[in-house]
């Protein structure tokens, strides 16, 4: 175990999901050093808010709002949690609205996260995902980027992947514009494959988001 794991605080989350991030944690390696130095531009943005004793709003905007940016919006906060940042919040929207994917939901579940929801059978469920039982739930559902309860004014901007970031050049209101693509497990959808993708982008987008906070 590494002494930034074993000195980390988010000792209260449930066992499963402990054992997750610290195994994400000792992969920090594997991050390639100019994605390590885009993390650490929103790490410095963070810290910046920090300095001027502001919240630190961080929204990631995919096209669709169902994968990604989802992923993205959780393990991020998540990773804020874990390492004692209570002035980081996090957020999702896509060029337009869809639902989270399941398959998504599916993966965050087998990483230790409890996720439920009153209304699944609705075409955008709203989820509440939660790192322990007396924690905060984050709230969960498609929606625009620029749409209710995300910020309009003040945040930073984190471009998960290509399409929405080739389509919005400029997010209207944001302090910074940070392309940090990922690739779509969408492509494995209704194969053999399709769980284990879906696993591999969650493991990548854990393991950066937690670098990102660790960068703080």
């Amino acid at each position: 175990m590494s002494s930034l794991a074993s000195s980390a605080v988010g000792v209260q989350f449930y066992p499963a999901l402990k054992q997750y991030i610290l195994a994400r944690v000792d992969e920090f390696p594997l991050i390639p050093s100019d994605r390590k130095s885009d993390l650490a531009k929103v790490a410095q943005y963070i810290q910046s808010c920090t300095t001027k004793s502001l919240l630190a709003k961080l929204t990631f905007i995919c096209t669709h709002n169902s994968r990604r940016s989802h992923l993205s919006q959780i393990w991020a906060q998540v990773a804020a949690e874990y390492f004692g940042f209570s002035n980081v919040e996090t957020f999702s929207g896509g060029t337009e609205a869809t639902a989270f994917n399941p398959r998504a939901v599916a993966a965050m579940q087998r990483c230790g996260l409890k996720i439920t929801s009153d209304n699944v059978d609705t075409s955008n469920p709203k989820y509440e995902i939660r790192t322990h039982d007396s924690g905060k739930a984050q709230i969960c559902f498609s929606k625009v980027y620029d749409a209710p309860p995300n910020p309009t004014q003040g945040y930073c901007a984190i471009m998960t992947c290509s399409q929405a970031d080739d389509a919005c050049p400029l997010v209207m209101g944001c302090d910074l514009r940070m392309p940090i693509r990922y690739e779509d497990p969408k492509i494995a959808d209704d194969t053999v494959q399709e769980a284990a993708l879906y696993d591999e982008r969650s493991r990548q987008i854990c393991r950066e988001m937690l670098f990102m906070m660790s960068s703080i």
